[in-house]
C-alpha cells in the first residue's frame, strides 16, 4: 500500500516537474523568438544607417537617395510600401518623389481617377506619382502642417479615405521630416490586409528612421548646394578667364604717346571694358566703358558691346559715327533697365590729334604738366542702349582734345571715384585729382600704380563694391 501511494506522489511530481519545465522551454522559445526579431530589426537599422552614410562617399543623385530612405524604412518595418513626400522649390507644396511598387494609397483618390483607373489602371499610378500635397490636405498634408508623427491602425476613420481602391490600407505611419527648424516633408509606410498591422514598437523604430532620414535630406541638400556652388565658381573662373582675353595684355605702342589701363573687378568677372582698337595705319580707337549693374549679366553685355564696337571701329575716323553704329545695334538686344556709358576717343599718330566721343560716361580728366591743374573734358552724350538712335545721335558728337607735352588724360569709371571705406565716405573727385596731380610727372603707368595704391589705403579691408577701371594717356 506505501509501495503505491510513493509511485503516485512521484509520478505527480515528475508530471508537475515536466509542467512546468514545458512552460519553461516555451517561455524560452519565446524570448528566443522576440530577441532574434530584436536582433533582425537592429540588423535592418543598422544596415540602413549603414546605407545612408555609404551614400555620402559618393556623389550620390537625390532620385537614389530618396530610393535608399523608403524601401529601408519599408524592409525594417516589414511593410507593403512607402512614400516620401518633399517640400518643392517654392516652398508652398509637397511633391511625390519617391513611391515604392505596389504601396497601398496614401493620399485621398479624387472619384474621377477612381472611375477612370477602372478601365485604365495607369491613371492611379499617375495620379499618384504627380500629385502636389498642399499644407492640411489629407493626412500627409496634415502631419506635414502640424509637424507630428502619426499612427494608424484597425478602424481608425481616417484610415477610411484610403480604402476606396484595390489596394487597401489597413495600417500606415506618417512622419514629418524635420532637421533643426527645417520641415523638408513627410514619409509614410503603409501595410495591407493580409499582414498584421503595426505595433507600438513599430512606430517608435518608424520615427527614429524618419530623424536619421531628415538629417540624410538635409546634408544631401547642403551637400548639393556646395557641390553646385563649386560647378558656378570654376564656370565663373573660366569665365574670367575668357574676359582676360577679351581685355588687353598690353598698351600699344603709339609714337609720341604713353599708354598704360587697367581694370579690377569687383567680382570674378566684370561689366567694365577698356580696349585698344587699330582704326588704319594712322589711328588707334581708345575706349572705356561701364555697363549698368555687375557680375555675370554685365560681363556678357560687356563681351557683347565690344563684339559690336571693334567691328564698327575699323577703317572709320570718327568716334561719334562709330558710336551711332555701336548704339543702333545694341538697343534692341539690350533690356530696359541696363545700358552701357562709354568714352571712346580716335587718336590720331600723324597730327598727334585726339578726338573724343562721350557717350553719358564719366568725364575724363585732363591734366596740365604747365599748370598743375585737372580739367574735366565733359562734351554732352548719351548712354548706349537708352535711346534706338535719333536722340543719340543729334547729342553724341565729336570733341576735339588738345593736349601740350606731358599733359595727361586720364578716363576712368566711378568704382574710383565712388569706392567706400569702412566708414561710408567715397574717395571722391578730389582725393583722386590730388592722387594725379601728384603723380603725373611719373609717366602713365606711374600716375595708374599711385591711383590704385591710394585707392586702396582709402577702401583697407573693407570690400570692393565696384568694378574698377582706369586709362591714362600721357603726351610725350
Amino acid at each position: 500500500m506505501f509501495t503505491a501511494l510513493l509511485f503516485v506522489l512521484l509520478a505527480v511530481v515528475s508530471i508537475t516537474f515536466y509542467s512546468v519545465y514545458q512552460r519553461q522551454q516555451a517561455q524560452v522559445a519565446v524570448l528566443k523568438k522576440a530577441r532574434e526579431k530584436i536582433q533582425l530589426e537592429e540588423t535592418r537599422v543598422f544596415d540602413f544607417l549603414h546605407g545612408l552614410g555609404e551614400a555620402f562617399t559618393e556623389d550620390i543623385r537625390p532620385g537614389d537617395l530618396h530610393r535608399l530612405i523608403v524601401e529601408g524604412a519599408v524592409r525594417i518595418l516589414d511593410a507593403h510600401g512607402g512614400a516620401l513626400y518633399l517640400i518643392g522649390r517654392q516652398g508652398a507644396v509637397l511633391l511625390p518623389s519617391f513611391i515604392s511598387k505596389d504601396c497601398p494609397p496614401l493620399i485621398e483618390i479624387p472619384q474621377a481617377i477612381l472611375k477612370q483607373s477602372e478601365s485604365l489602371p495607369l491613371a492611379l499610378q499617375s495620379y499618384l506619382r504627380l500629385h502636389s500635397v498642399e499644407p492640411g490636405e489629407g493626412i500627409v498634408g496634415t502631419v506635414w502642417r502640424d509637424r507630428e508623427p502619426l499612427f494608424l491602425s484597425g478602424d481608425d476613420a481616417r484610415l477610411g479615405n484610403l480604402r476606396e481602391t484595390t489596394q487597401i490600407t489597413t495600417s500606415a505611419m506618417f512622419s514629418p521630416l524635420i532637421f533643426g527648424h527645417q520641415n523638408l516633408g513627410v514619409i509614410a509606410v503603409a501595410k495591407g490586409p493580409m499582414s498584421s498591422p503595426f505595433s507600438a514598437s513599430d512606430f517608435a523604430v518608424f520615427k527614429a528612421i524618419a530623424e536619421q532620414s531628415a538629417f540624410a535630406l538635409y546634408n544631401a541638400i547642403v551637400y548639393s548646394e556646395a557641390s553646385e556652388k563649386r560647378r558656378l565658381d570654376l564656370d565663373l573662373l573660366v569665365a574670367q578667364d575668357i574676359q582676360r582675353i577679351l581685355l588687353p595684355s598690353a598698351a600699344p605702342d603709339i609714337d609720341g604717346f604713353q599708354i598704360a589701363g587697367v581694370n579690377i573687378p569687383a567680382r570674378q568677372v566684370s561689366g567694365d571694358y577698356f580696349d585698344y582698337i587699330k582704326v588704319d595705319d594712322d589711328r588707334w580707337g581708345i575706349a572705356i566703358a561701364d555697363v549698368s549693374g555687375k557680375g555675370v549679366p554685365a560681363s556678357l553685355i560687356m563681351a557683347m558691346c565690344r563684339s559690336v564696337l571693334r567691328s564698327k571701329a575699323e577703317g572709320n575716323p570718327s568716334g561719334a559715327d562709330v558710336l551711332h553704329q555701336v548704339n543702333r545695334q545694341l538697343y534692341p538686344d539690350i533690356k530696359e533697365d541696363m545700358f552701357i556709358s562709354m568714352a571712346y576717343l580716335v587718336l590720331d599718330t600723324r597730327d598727334k590729334q585726339i578726338t573724343l566721343c562721350r557717350a553719358g560716361h564719366d568725364a575724363p580728366l585732363l591734366y596740365s604738366a604747365k599748370e598743375k591743374t585737372v580739367t574735366k573734358i565733359n562734351p554732352p552724350g548719351m548712354a548706349l542702349g537708352i535711346d534706338s538712335g535719333d536722340v543719340f545721335d543729334r547729342i553724341t558728337r565729336d570733341y576735339s582734345v588738345t593736349m601740350e607735352q606731358d599733359d595727361c588724360l586720364i578716363l576712368y569709371t566711378d568704382g574710383i571715384t565712388e569706392a567706400l571705406d569702412s566708414n561710408g565716405f567715397e574717395f571722391g573727385m578730389k582725393q583722386m585729382i590730388l592722387s594725379i596731380q601728384a603723380s603725373a610727372s611719373d609717366g602713365a603707368s606711374g600716375l595708374i600704380k599711385r591711383l590704385t595704391d591710394d585707392l586702396r589705403n582709402f577702401i583697407g579691408t573693407y570690400p570692393q563694391n565696384d568694378d574698377i577701371t582706369l586709362i591714362v594717356i600721357r603726351k610725350k
